[in-house]
């Protein structure tokens, strides 16, 4: 079955728009590196639980803030890397995704469950790195759905039909009974 421009099935494959995928990857690792310090602000200033910074260090902690949000920031940027792969590579780039950011998230939730630290800090970074996954992935995800495209095989795409010209007649019409 055709479509609105006639193009056939085999005629057109899946794509994706590289430019706009790494655009909101980029917004992607903004927006993680920012859940990043508002995670480790709410843990250490509301609820005064020492994540990532030694005892003393204050609300904002030390240079391991900087450096949780940058390696936050860096996995938004490796989960659109992954997404551009499996969308160019797989047949079902979406489900592949989802799963494998639903494997590596809940590594990182429980990772910090096995240091031994206080339970208070286990918990709350388990929880940071739960809502960053989750969003990183819900956010490349749909983004990527956004930035898929259909392109044209070239070496499939069959000639125009022929068109009429102006100075052409109409054929006269047969009559079956003349048949």
């Amino acid at each position: 079955m055709a479509d609105y421009y006639g193009n056939q099935p085999q005629d057109v494959r899946p794509g994706i728009d590289a430019r706009r995928l790494w655009a909101g990857g980029v917004a992607t690792a903004v927006i993680a590196a920012l859940l990043a310090v508002v995670g480790l602000l709410i843990a250490r200033g509301v609820f005064e639980v020492e994540v990532l910074a030694p005892k003393g260090e204050g609300v904002w902690g030390n240079a391991s803030t900087t450096t949780y949000a940058l390696v936050a920031a860096a996995v938004a940027l490796l989960a659109t890397g992954l997404m551009h792969l499996l969308s160019v590579a797989t047949p079902a780039p979406s489900q592949f995704f989802g799963w494998i950011m639903v494997l590596v998230t809940l590594i990182a939730v429980v990772l910090p469950l096995t240091l031994s630290v206080a339970p208070s800090a286990k918990i709350a970074t388990a929880a940071i790195n739960l809502v960053i996954g989750l969003v990183i992935a819900a956010v490349v995800n749909s983004m990527a759905a956004s930035a898929r495209t259909l392109h044209r095989r070239r070496s499939q795409q069959k000639p125009a039909p022929p068109t009429r010209q102006w100075s052409q007649q109409d054929p006269p019409p047969t009559r079956y009974y003349d048949q």
